[in-house]
């Protein structure tokens, strides 16, 4: 019998470190080859971690959520032969061995910032006690005291009663002239003092603690980064897609069974190949370090995805080759790909621009974050009827909303409104999307 020793996978592209999102053994249990062990995360790829061989785990390390260097040993397996203990103590001791000029050219793993110091805890409340004295009757049915009568309590009970979402006036008092304690608030919490009408619904004082992990964390800190160091412009523009929305339930029910059913997004991506034509700085990253704008002659459009994990944003490539139906084809698949978790990290990035939805839940405004180092993030509202002045009368009118983002460093007011704008008129008159592009 032999060890097998299973380190933090190097992912390449110069990533020193990866975040541990899911353990699928633990120690004691009895592997097969190729079995998944566990699950790391680098940027907003997750990668799965096979096992080599078959075995039994010896042991883990590494918490969910921890971040680890590439190299270091997370699993130890129990295997037949000789495993491979012995090659990694020899990497080990051949990197001990180097000389020292060597090691000393060697980069120094960055440090690791110092943990914040653990908020002071607070001061223990006193332990709950029988309340010796016996409980009135308007403690009892928790009625609220006379109209302008303050309650009596010291300030640790009445910040302990705030921090439990509780107020005093429903708390029955049975001190001095009616001054409440801290046994009066744990028989209220108890329930023998709960305000009329609502027996049955005591105040629910429980804190869940989530550690924000994995997705959730990166979304975070891209987010974060984002709003700190793009100023960004938010422009709002409405249009009218009633004639849209007719072609599009026009080509749903003439469509090939091949075919995928249209939404309303593969248009808006072909308005926005086309307006990109004429203002070619909206397909772009800004690396502010350098001072340099990256102008791509591709439409990379990275489109917003939900999924059960978190915001994910697949990236059609060149959209600009693609006509409406391919473009429905494609962001279906990527958005399906993203939604079971078998997307890609090369479908991951490398968008220029960024459409974002919520579907119906749209609302009628939004503000969305640009996807740095983009410049760009074009939002979409829900399609709402309203009445609308037309030929001299009041006519019905599907209208909808364009939010869109832009970073004020590179693009002007002027060039996001006439950016919108372009898309604006495409979309209102639907057939100058088969014309142009």
């Amino acid at each position: 019998m032999g060890l097998y020793k299973i380190q933090m996978p190097d992912v390449g592209e110069g990533i020193t470190e990866a975040e541990i999102v899911e353990w699928n053994v633990k120690a004691g249990d009895v592997v097969r080859e190729d079995d998944v062990l566990a699950a790391v995360m680098t940027d907003k790829a997750t990668v799965e971690i096979p096992s080599p061989a078959d075995g039994t785990v010896q042991s883990v390390s590494g918490e969910i959520g921890e971040m680890t260097a590439v190299g270091t040993v997370i699993i130890t397996l129990e295997v037949d032969g000789e495993g491979n203990e012995a090659s990694i103590s020899a990497e080990a001791s051949a990197s001990a061995e180097k000389p020292a000029a060597e090691v000393e050219a060697a980069p120094a793993p960055a440090p690791k910032p110092e943990p914040k110091p653990e908020p002071a805890a607070p001061a223990p409340r006193p332990a709950p006690v029988p309340v010796s004295k016996p409980v009135s009757t308007a403690a009892a049915s928790g009625a609220p005291r006379a109209e302008g009568e303050a309650p009596l309590a010291s300030p640790a009970v009445r910040k302990r009663a705030m921090d439990a979402g509780i107020k005093l006036v429903y708390v029955h008092g049975t001190g001095p002239a009616g001054r409440i304690s801290h046994e009066d608030l744990d028989a209220y919490i108890s329930g023998a003092s709960a305000p009329a009408g609502r027996a049955g619904s005591a105040p629910n004082t429980s804190v869940e603690e989530i550690k924000v992990i994995g997705l959730r964390r990166k979304i975070a800190q891209r987010m974060q980064d984002a709003k700190q160091r793009i100023p960004h412009i938010t422009y709002v523009e409405e249009i009218d897609v009633t004639e849209l929305e007719k072609l599009r339930t026009h080509l749903n029910g003439t469509k090939r069974d091949d075919q995928p059913k249209l939404t309303i997004l593969p248009f808006i991506m072909k308005a926005m190949v086309i307006a990109i034509k004429d203002h070619p700085k909206l397909s772009a990253h800004y690396d502010d370090s350098a001072d340099v704008v990256y102008q791509y002659g591709a439409a990379h459009i990275g489109m917003a995805a939900q999924t059960p994990g978190g915001l994910m944003v697949p990236v059609l490539k060149h959209a600009e080759t693609y006509d409406v139906w391919g473009l429905a084809t494609e962001s279906k698949r990527l958005a399906d790909a993203a939604r079971e978790g078998s997307i890609s990290r090369e479908e991951l990035t490398g968008s220029t621009i960024t459409l974002t939805s919520l579907g119906k839940l749209g609302g009628v405004v939004s503000t969305p974050v640009i996807n740095s180092p983009e410049v760009a993030i074009v939002g979409v509202n829900k399609i709402r009827v309203r009445p609308e002045y037309v030929d001299g009368g009041l006519v019905p009118r599907k209208m909808m909303n364009l939010s869109s983002g832009f970073d004020h460093r590179i693009v002007d007011g002027y060039d996001a409104a006439e950016f919108i704008q372009r898309i604006r008129g495409l979309l209102e008159n639907p057939a100058m999307l088969f014309m142009e592009g």
